[in-house]
């Protein structure tokens, strides 16, 4: 899944000798938290409402409404910036964008073209509507969660009793992390199984994987088989 197709496609842009006053202003206008800034159509730097929060006058100081707009009609965007940008391309992952937020702890960032121009921005919030289409969630089946050797044709073997009974696979990921040596965490999701067979289907489940748990999501069902 790339960026291109996650990504919010109307940027609300300011230019390097906007005022702090205009940035607020926009901000708020538009429920925009991250604006790319430009000089000369190219991007320079980034202004959150986190920058423009540490700018802004503290509510402690003891200057007066006029001079508090003074300031703030004085201070320009390019001088309270977060420089240089961090950007991505547009043909980058989810997950590669998704660590990249993470390791600079920011929230958002533009997404580019080979040129360096300007085609939208994705934020934590496009990450997490992506995540949850890939997990199918939206298809309020049942997740299972289990502990399968690293081998080829371990996952097959529980999918073919999902499948067995009827069930459609919405998503199959999985995971290393805190796994032993030699197995994987691997995460099924699966949709139109009949409710009523599921103490067989969980019993050959449970007899041909270590099934650690079990989520139906329309039921609002939750067991968990090791602690």
């Amino acid at each position: 899944m790339l960026v291109k197709d996650w990504m919010s496609k109307d940027v609300v842009t300011l230019n390097i000798t906007d005022t702090l006053q205009r940035a607020m202003n926009v901000s708020i206008e538009t429920n925009t938290s991250i604006m790319p800034v430009l000089e000369q159509g190219k991007l320079v730097g980034i202004l959150t409402d986190r920058d423009i929060k540490r700018a802004s006058p503290s509510n402690a100081t003891r200057l007066d409404m006029k001079q508090i707009m003074y300031q703030l009609s004085r201070v320009e965007v390019g001088t309270i910036m977060s420089r240089p940008p961090i950007s991505v391309p547009h043909d980058y992952t989810i997950e590669e964008t998704a660590e990249l937020l993470l390791s600079n702890k920011i929230s958002g960032v533009p997404v580019v073209d080979e040129a360096g121009n300007i085609l939208g921005i994705i934020t934590k919030n496009d990450l997490f509507k992506a995540m949850i289409s890939l997990s199918g969630l939206s298809k309020k089946g049942l997740q299972f969660g289990f502990l399968l050797e690293d081998r080829p044709g371990s996952i097959k073997e529980v999918t073919d009793i999902i499948r067995h009974y009827k069930g459609r696979l919405a998503s199959i990921l999985s995971s290393y992390e805190r796994a032993p040596q030699g197995y994987r965490h691997v995460y099924i999701r699966a949709f139109n199984l009949d409710r009523s067979t599921m103490p067989e289907l969980l019993d050959e489940l449970k007899a041909k994987a270590d099934l650690l748990y079990m989520v139906d999501h329309r039921e609002n069902r939750r067991e968990l088989y090791r602690a």
